[in-house]
This record gives structure tokens, sequence and C-alpha cells, in this order.
């Protein structure tokens, strides 16, 4: 799905089935940009790693014109759920879009335990081995 501008996949927001919008989304570089805006523009980029979940929403008037949304969870403060809004062949781009996150959580050497939000380390006992174990305190 990759184009000749270096992008691993680009779209725009549609209406129906017109890409009329100042809206566009792009993948780049492990980062997932999100351009908005004519006049005044505004660039949001997410490095795929952080995204944790994925979901598809299709509407009626999304099957009938081959539109739909997916909704991305994250693990950013600042953006922590990002819709891409209206894009074509989403399913394509779900897929896509999956594949590319794992791979930059391997090129990243991202695992699991990045995205641990259990107890905070005031719980925790470092013992000698360097092993963090986690106390029996109640929190």
């Amino acid at each position: 799905m990759s184009d000749q501008t270096g992008y691993l996949w680009k779209d725009k927001k549609h209406h129906l089935w017109f890409p009329l919008s100042f809206t566009t989304y792009y993948i780049e570089d492990e980062r997932l940009m999100i351009k908005e805006g004519f006049l005044n523009t505004t660039l949001e980029e997410t490095l795929l790693y952080r995204i944790v979940d994925l979901t598809f929403r299709q509407t009626l008037a999304g099957k009938l014109f081959g539109t739909g949304d997916i909704i991305l969870k994250t693990k950013v403060d600042t953006t922590p759920e990002i819709t891409l809004k209206n894009i074509k062949k989403p399913l394509e781009v779900r897929r896509l879009l999956s594949q590319a996150i794992e791979e930059s959580r391997h090129v990243s050497n991202v695992v699991g335990k990045e995205f641990y939000t259990g107890p905070s380390h005031e719980h925790m006992d470092l013992n000698d081995d360097g092993i963090c174990d986690f106390d029996n305190t109640p929190m």
C-alpha cells in the first residue's frame, strides 16, 4: 500500500466517497501523522509502537461508499484515543496499521512491560538479585 512519496499509507478524511477535507492521515518513519487545517495547520504525530488497540467502525453509509473509521487507543497522555475518520478501505488500513505497529515494536525493542500500568513503584521491593518483586502491602 506504499506510495511513491515514501509514505507507508496516506489518505484524507472523506465525505461520502469524496476526499474533500483538510484532514490528511499518513504513516511515515514509524509514526502516524494527522495533518489538519487549511489556513492554520496542525500536525499531530504518534509513534506507532505506542498504539495498543485498534477498533474498526463502519456505518451503513460507510458500507455503501467504502469508508469507515479506525479508533486507536494509545499510551499517550495528550491523546489517548485517535480516530481516523471516514477513510477509504478501512479494513485494509486496519490490517496494514496492525502489521506496522508490530514491526515498530519489534524494531524499537518494545515489549509489554513498557505498557504496564500496575502498582506504583512504592509498593515494589527490589531484592539484591536486581529483580523487582511486589510486596503484599495494600494500596
